[in-house]
């Protein structure tokens, strides 16, 4: 089933980690399995980089901390070794969960891949803006164990996860980046049926996946849009008519945020929007958790794309 959410700011930053929390909470009847948030903050010259260094699942493991000690000393040498020089570090209260920042101006994808290449490290994103946290567990949950409370942007996306047709696990979580580009994040409700075309079609233009998910598909055929110098608008329109399927979508970049429906439209999304705010949810008590009140909000129509600058 799955629930999925966004929020953007149109006058400054907000408390964007307690606001997604309370919205992705009240939704945690369609999705209790995983939680996961994609929020923007202000552009940084700083690269923010969230990776993990082993699946929630593996981490009581034996010989886990001794692992996680190596790898992480792996990941420090290995940025040094491709350029990049190491802002600040640190893990989450997971103690698999970390988020660095570097100074780097090269290209992201031999860094990404750098780092993935060491064994049980995953990418969650990177950017100057963009930073996902995922983990098990509802949105209360993710929140105390990552500080979200001190969290504060624009704008951000997020998702509560019902597995129905893969493992209870990290690469099944959403939102996922799409990777290698800066600060592009997709969160999905529905499914794409000509998802195998697609994801070898991108995997001949040199893109790779982290997951086998058709949610990083939509993200990556997007940002590849972006790159070739489309606006996100004409790009979202395109994947109208090149994804099959049923669903709705948001996507955010470090100025946008979007949604998209298929043309049948039976994901349900309900959307709110004041002069300062819009919200968006998959159910309308996403947007009465946020606000406080009751709110008039309108549902999306068939094929029907939206965008919203910071």
């Amino acid at each position: 089933m799955c629930g999925i959410a966004g929020i953007i700011h149109r006058d400054g930053a907000a408390d964007i980690g307690d606001e997604l929390t309370a919205m992705l909470n009240s939704m945690k009847h369609r999705g209790p399995d995983s939680t996961g948030f994609a929020m923007y903050g202000p552009a940084d010259d700083l690269v923010i980089v969230r990776f993990m260094l082993a699946e929630p699942n593996d981490f009581k493991g034996f010989g886990m901390a001794e692992r996680l000690e190596r790898n992480r000393a792996e990941v420090e040498a290995r940025l040094a070794k491709i350029g990049a020089d190491l802002a600040t570090i640190h893990t989450e209260d997971g103690g698999y969960a970390f988020r660095a920042t570097i100074r780097y101006g090269g290209d992201l994808k031999p860094l990404a891949d750098y780092l993935e290449d060491i064994p049980g490290c995953q990418v969650l994103s990177l950017g100057n803006s963009l930073e996902i946290v995922k983990d098990l567990g509802d949105a209360n949950t993710v929140h105390e164990q990552y500080g979200l409370a001190g969290i504060r942007g624009s704008h951000g996306i997020g998702h509560v996860r019902m597995a129905t047709e893969s493992d209870v696990d990290l690469a099944s979580a959403h939102p996922y980046w799409a990777y290698p580009f800066a600060d592009v994040a997709v969160v999905h409700n529905g499914q794409l049926t000509n998802y195998h075309m697609w994801r070898r079609r991108l995997e001949r233009m040199g893109h790779r996946f982290q997951s086998e998910c058709d949610s990083e598909i939509i993200a990556v055929y997007l940002a590849q849009h972006l790159e070739d110098g489309e606006p996100l608008e004409t790009a979202m329109k395109h994947s109208l008519d090149d994804f099959d399927g049923v669903f709705t979508y948001l996507v955010a970049t470090g100025s946008e945020l979007g949604i998209a429906k298929d043309e049948m439209a039976a994901k349900p999304l309900v959307l709110m929007e004041t002069d300062n705010l819009v919200a968006m949810a998959s159910e309308e008590i996403a947007i009465r958790a946020l606000v406080g009140a009751e709110v008039e909000t309108r549902d999306p129509f068939e094929r029907e794309v939206l965008t919203w600058q910071v």
